[in-house]
């Protein structure tokens, strides 16, 4: 089961880095798109605001649960340092298990906002629904939950070589 599961993290991580990527990509070139639309052709757009909304969302939630996996998230660790290793591996097991926690209370309320509308359409780009638009944060939450549960099963993967890619330091 071992390396069934994290054979499927590893392929999960890696398609949510590319999500997370592209995201980031195209909000990139749709907010200069409105921009100069605003400015130089004295016109507003109203699609790249939305577009560039919903790439933010994604690149957040699904970049988070990349960051998670990798351990390269935000962390004050002054306190955590001090602490002999047993209390550090113990603090590291309620983060973990806080995160859960977080992470399920996160998905359910955003699954339901999304349940919720689903059919409400989005005014300035009428192809996408409002529910639609708020997906990311249900999908994002269920990768960290996933990631959550192998790191408290397996233990940190931040050092295995489909995880280090890109990391230099």
């Amino acid at each position: 089961m071992t390396p069934f599961y994290i054979k499927w993290m590893d392929r999960l991580y890696l398609l949510a880095m590319f999500v997370a990527g592209f995201s980031l990509l195209i909000m990139t070139v749709v907010i200069p798109i409105g921009i100069f639309s605003r400015y130089v052709l004295n016109r507003g757009e109203s699609w790249p605001e939305p577009i560039a909304i919903i790439c933010m969302v994604t690149f957040s939630f699904v970049g988070a649960a990349v960051s998670y996996r990798a351990n390269s998230h935000i962390a004050v660790n002054m306190l955590t340092d001090r602490i002999p290793p047993a209390m550090q591996r113990l603090c590291a097991k309620v983060v973990d298990l806080l995160m859960l926690s977080i992470s399920g209370l996160m998905f359910w309320y955003s699954a339901l906002l999304c349940i919720e509308l689903w059919d409400q359409p989005v005014a300035e780009f009428p192809i996408l629904t409002s529910g639609e638009s708020y997906l990311p944060l249900p999908v994002g939450s269920a990768i960290i939950i996933l990631f959550v549960i192998e790191r408290l099963l397996f233990g940190s993967q931040e050092n295995r070589p489909v995880v280090l890619i890109g990391n230099h330091g």
